[in-house]
């Protein structure tokens, strides 16, 4: 199996119209951030001066202890008291519209291309389940890159379960790869019939 570096001319082939100047850079930084926003559980939550379990009832008598006025226990500046504006269960979805979503995708795999960090591949399979079989394909298709993501329309199982425990590596379909997926990793190995995938999604 041999790598050929995708070009310009290699993605115009498969219908990929790139991006070559600065626009769509607004709408990667937007989708990025709304993807991570959307991953936050939104749990974290504290107890108030009035949720917090103790007892209502006044410490002392308002005068002639000595000691400051204090009308309840679980004021904010006792220690077990309630926590004054404190997190409390929320949601930080943020919402992107399909035209940002295509144009964050369609810049993010430009940029990728126009750095040399995508190769294009017939298929990419292994015969066995074999992790070393796997790591020593990547290596070779990449030239010991660090990370890698794979994209191919599907996987077989054996090249699925193969990959398993290769850490900083991930196979993903074109159907479902994301502007994310993209920029997180260092060389990117993309099939013939993924590459035609991608075109036609971004064509849609």
């Amino acid at each position: 199996m041999k790598a050929q570096l995708l070009t310009l001319e290699l993605a115009k082939k498969a219908s990929i119209e790139l991006i070559e100047s600065g626009k769509g850079t607004q709408a990667v930084h937007d989708v990025v951030v709304a993807m991570r926003a959307n991953r936050r559980s939104g749990t974290a939550c504290v107890k108030t001066k009035a949720t917090v379990n103790l007892s209502g009832k006044k410490p002392w008598k308002q005068k002639g202890t000595g000691r400051a006025r204090a009308g309840y226990a679980s004021s904010p500046v006792w220690v077990g008291g309630g926590v004054s504006h404190g997190p409390h269960p929320r949601s930080y979805a943020k919402n992107t519209t399909k035209s940002v979503k295509k144009l964050a995708f369609r810049k993010a795999f430009s940029a990728r291309v126009l750095a040399d960090d995508v190769f294009a591949v017939p298929s990419f399979e292994v015969a066995e389940i074999n992790t070393k079989q796997f790591v020593e394909l990547l290596a070779k298709l990449t030239g010991g890159a660090k990370s890698t993501l794979v994209i191919a329309p599907t996987f077989s199982k054996n090249t699925f379960l193969s990959a398993r425990n290769v850490q900083r590596t991930l196979l993903m379909s074109a159907a479902e790869v994301n502007t994310e997926n993209l920029l997180a990793f260092d060389k990117i190995i993309i099939t013939q019939e993924a590459l035609s995938a991608l075109g036609q999604r971004l064509s849609s």
